[in-house]
């Protein structure tokens, strides 16, 4: 049986101890980071060695956004826009701007289906907001939700048609937080009713999404202590409920220094406020053997959602990359589809 646990590891390649833990610890799935990458044969033979660890094929998980947010950079690999860019050309030409998002992430699965990459951390749906801390800024699509949610959804199915398991975030939305959440807690002090029609409304639109990422942000008028990750009620009562997104869902990474406590402190409180994962990114073994003691077997509904979201890394559909790195270029470049 898998455990509800995403972990990272330390290095380019799997040690001895980092082998013998997966095996113990069996996560439902991995991540990997800059750290994790030089080459794509390395890549490669990372993704089969830690798949082998656990004896499945579990998913393996990479933030690749474009922008500021890409594990895998030039020269080996594409640099893929900030989704800002997808922004601007919508408001251009909204066909352009669908079609441009839509191959640049269906770009993306095929860079990571390439290395045995099969989910992307992404698309980020959260608002830009005006006076916010500067830590989505050009990750996001738009300060308008509906812009938002519209690049959000073709970028997902980008992905999909490569055969890549997307994950929104940061549900339900970190684009007004006043922080950084990897440094401190942020806070969103905006009343629920203004939330509801702008923070949460893209996720709303896109809450049949297969997974979702937690944002550690507090919501104060809806719970004034805990960060959505800790928060029954905002997982309850918003993801879950009026947001009415019913996929997998994940916390942000359990080392951010948003959240308080002990590791295994933060794992059960997740776990018990509502995610059906937790994920834990440094790859530092003394960190996860902890999180592992508190983390059980995955059962019921987050076993459910769990492999519905595995089932949606499917063969991909067929597509010519260089030309679609042609027609992506036309589209950039021109701000208008032919």
């Amino acid at each position: 049986m898998t455990s509800a646990a995403i972990y990272g590891l330390a290095g380019l390649e799997l040690t001895a101890d980092e082998k013998a833990f997966f095996r113990d610890a069996a996560p439902w799935g991995f991540i990997l980071f800059a750290r994790n990458v030089d080459r794509p044969k390395q890549v490669s033979k990372l993704c089969v060695a830690l798949r082998d660890a656990v004896g499945w094929n579990a998913p393996i998980f990479i933030d690749q956004e474009g922008g500021r947010v890409q594990r895998l950079k030039p020269p080996t690999w594409r640099a893929a826009p900030p989704a800002e860019v997808f922004g601007d050309l919508f408001r251009k030409d909204e066909a352009a701007g669908l079609e441009a998002v839509r191959l640049n992430h269906r770009l993306i699965a095929a860079e990571l289906m390439a290395l045995g990459i099969d989910a992307d951390c992404a698309p980020c749906i959260d608002l830009q907001i005006e006076g916010a801390d500067a830590i989505i800024g050009d990750r996001s699509y738009s300060t308008e939700p509906e812009i938002v949610a519209r690049l959000g959804r073709a970028a997902m199915e980008g992905l999909l048609a490569g055969g890549v398991a997307p994950v929104i975030k940061h549900i339900p939305g970190h684009g007004r937080a006043d922080a950084d959440s990897h440094l401190a807690l942020p806070r969103v002090d905006t009343r629920r009713e203004v939330l509801e029609t702008t923070d949460f409304a893209p996720f709303r639109d896109l809450a049949d999404a297969p997974m979702a990422m937690t944002a550690h942000v507090v919501y104060s008028d809806i719970d004034a202590d805990d960060p959505a990750t800790h928060s029954e009620a905002m997982i309850a009562d918003v993801i879950r409920g009026s947001i009415g997104f019913d996929g997998l869902l994940m916390s942000d990474d359990l080392s951010m220094q948003a959240l308080s406590g002990t590791l295994r402190v933060r794992a059960e409180r997740a776990l018990g406020a509502g995610c059906d994962l937790v994920l834990h990114c440094n790859g530092r073994m003394k960190e996860m053997v902890e999180i592992a003691h508190a983390v059980p077997a995955l059962s019921g509904r987050a076993l459910d959602r769990a492999n519905a979201a595995a089932d949606c890394r499917k063969t991909p559909d067929d597509f010519d990359a260089e030309s679609g790195l042609a027609r992506l270029d036309a589209l950039l470049n021109t701000g208008a589809a032919p």
